[in-house]
């Protein structure tokens, strides 16, 4: 069963208000805001602006951080999930609050896997292996664009005046993620066998790749509440 650790980079949610601080002191806008969500990419911050009168514009950061286990083929993974989204949006308006928003997003995701063995055994590529042959299996996944488009529909403005309600459902362009396994080998293990352990990992990282490969976007559903000025 998952459970909740500490999430997101606190500084960066504190530059982003700064940069928007900054922003106003040097930009004459119509109306801004501030507000505060949460979704599937975790626990976040905007801050927002209007450009015209159907177009706004915000920037916001939302991270998350998350230890699950999941089962790949013959291995379990103790996994830590990291979520990191810095977001840069214009949201239009044409039909009141109803809006289309596109944007980028700095897609710092990411999953750190460690291999955890059975009965003292890591089974890997269907080929039985002593844990202590194999020593720290360990592994990553990350997406396939640092930098993402981001293309969605919601409700709301964040630079709305007063106190306000906001959604955001959309995708993120995050491409096929990377999947990344590797094996220390025990100290003892003559470098023949640690060869084929790295082997059978290799292919063991394939399968999981062609998994992942199916994965190409991230969905996106957050709400939130905004106040604007």
């Amino acid at each position: 069963m998952g459970r909740f650790i500490d999430y997101g980079e606190p500084m960066k949610a504190r530059q982003i208000l700064l940069l928007a601080a900054t922003f106003c002191a040097t930009t004459s806008v119509d109306a801004a805001g501030i507000g505060v969500r949460a979704g599937t990419t975790g626990v976040g911050v905007d801050f927002g602006w209007t450009l015209a009168p159907t177009l706004s514009a915000r920037i916001g950061y939302s991270g998350l951080g998350y230890k699950t286990t999941i089962e790949e083929s013959d291995i379990s993974y103790d996994t830590k999930l990291t979520l990191s989204n810095l977001s840069a949006f214009l949201d239009w308006s044409p039909l009141g609050p109803f809006r289309i928003t596109a944007g980028i997003v700095g897609n710092g995701n990411k999953a750190d896997l460690t291999g955890t063995p059975t009965g003292g055994t890591f089974t890997i590529n269907g080929v039985p292996y002593n844990a202590a042959d194999v020593g720290t299996l360990s592994g990553s996944v990350e997406p396939g664009r640092s930098a993402a488009p981001y293309l969605g529909i919601g409700y709301g403005n964040v630079a709305g005046a007063g106190v306000n309600f906001y959604f955001d459902l959309g995708v993120i362009f995050q491409g096929a993620p990377t999947a990344s396994l590797s094996a220390s080998c025990g100290p003892a293990l003559p470098p023949a066998q640690c060869t084929q352990i790295r082997n059978d990992l290799a292919a063991e990282q394939q399968q999981l790749q062609e998994q992942l490969d199916k994965y190409k976007v991230f969905p996106v559903l957050s709400l939130g509440v905004t106040v604007g000025f």
